[in-house]
């Protein structure tokens, strides 16, 4: 409703920072999510450096992809445990928690 849509956008006017964990296996992810223009840094390095291959790349953005707001927030992951891609799934668990608060 008309409503709800005004109040979601408020609510992103005075975004902050918004925080959630994801698990997945061993792996733990913390992300950070703000306004910005889709930098995603993992363990202060940017994604592709981290996530090296395509496949881990798609799944940590399928959150972003599903919500159709690619390149709207920037994001800061703290990521440990676990293999590569137990921790590209940690990340993408904490970003859908994320963006259900967000969206």
């Amino acid at each position: 409703s008309a409503k709800t849509k005004s109040y979601k956008l408020k609510r992103l006017q005075i975004m902050e920072v918004v925080h959630k964990i994801g698990r997945r296996k061993t792996a733990v992810a913390r992300v950070y999510v703000s306004e910005g223009s889709g930098n995603i840094t993992v363990n202060k390095r940017d994604l592709n450096d981290y996530f090296t291959t395509g496949t881990l790349q798609y799944k940590v953005k399928q959150p972003f992809t599903l919500t159709e707001t690619d390149g709207n927030y920037d994001v800061k992951v703290n990521v440990y445990g676990g293999g590569i891609t137990g921790q590209a799934e940690a990340v993408r668990l904490a970003l859908s928690r994320a963006m259900c608060e967000i969206e």
